[in-house]
């Protein structure tokens, strides 16, 4: 256990959150208006050039070197794939229940961890991800608004940031700037490949063009806010501090769209909460020193 976590630590930590939960709500306020892809291609650009110029002047070159580019460039593109998801669920779910449903990725990490790295499914792993999928199932119960589509595209964004995850394991010796870097150049590149077909016709008011960048932008600081944090704590201890995330976005959820969670999705949360914290401590106990990377919704 870590007896005191630093208050500068859990500080940034939250605020760094809040910028995700921020940006996933200036999201979902332009996903009426604009193509989704457009956004995501937005928000990954923005973050891009972002990078680059802070941090090339420092790095030069190491911000591209790593030992293993063809996983850099696979984790990189699979990020893509899970904003593409959540951005299409924000357009039609609140954001407090897409927020809660993509927090089942901590659940969905160790399934993916014993079906891809042979790890061991011990007993209170089952019980962790049965709690973690019955916190789900509370939320998108048969019946409710959220039981839609959408929810499953939640859920999709949730096993594509867990993919994310592991791979962000594998890559555990990397310099963390260049782990940041390249999700953010490759799913530019990625997005800017269908441009011509979803985005260069669209006229914006430019209330709208800032809020774009703001997306970029929020994503940008929320990042080097976690980096920060890291430097000051380990990421096992802030875990739980990540789930301030969950409070954040029911909160912007009803100030901003007037949105606020019903008894049964609140539950649900608790639920998804509290074995996302359990399986974070008992995973430290299992392996320490193992790059843990906490959870956020961005």
């Amino acid at each position: 256990m870590h007896g005191h976590v630093p208050p500068s630590a859990i500080a940034l930590i939250t605020t760094s959150v809040l910028c995700f939960t921020i940006l996933d709500a200036v999201i979902k306020s332009l996903t009426p208006r604009y193509p989704i892809p457009m956004l995501v291609w937005a928000r990954y650009g923005v973050q891009a050039l972002a990078m680059a110029l802070w941090l090339l002047p420092q790095m030069g070159a190491a911000l591209v070197r790593t030992r293993r580019l063809r996983l850099q460039l696979v984790r990189g593109a699979i990020l893509p794939f899970s904003s593409l998801c959540f951005f299409t669920a924000l357009k039609y779910l609140p954001l407090a229940e897409a927020t809660a449903i993509n927090y089942t990725t901590p659940v969905l990490v160790i399934v993916l961890a014993v079906i891809f790295l042979d790890e061991r499914m011990t007993r209170p792993r089952i019980a962790l991800v049965i709690a973690g999928i019955a916190g789900m199932l509370v939320i998108v119960r048969p019946g409710s608004e959220v039981f839609q589509g959408a929810a499953l595209l939640a859920l999709g964004a949730a096993v594509f940031y867990g993919t994310f995850q592991i791979l962000t394991r594998e890559l555990a010796t990397e310099d963390s700037r260049v782990l940041l870097f390249y999700p953010a150049v490759v799913g530019t590149v990625m997005m800017s490949a269908g441009l011509p077909w979803y985005g260069v016709t669209i006229s914006m008011p430019w209330t709208d063009v800032a809020l774009v960048l703001a997306t970029g932008l929020l994503g940008t600081l929320g990042h080097f806010l976690f980096i920060l944090a890291f430097q000051r704590a380990p990421a096992s201890a802030l875990t739980p501090f990540t789930y301030m995330q969950l409070v954040w976005a029911t909160l912007v959820g009803w100030l901003a769209f007037g949105s606020f969670p019903d008894a049964w999705t609140l539950a649900g949360m608790g639920v998804i909460a509290g074995s996302g914290l359990l399986i974070a401590l008992h995973e430290r106990r299992r392996a320490q020193g193992a790059l843990q990377e906490p959870t956020a919704v961005d």
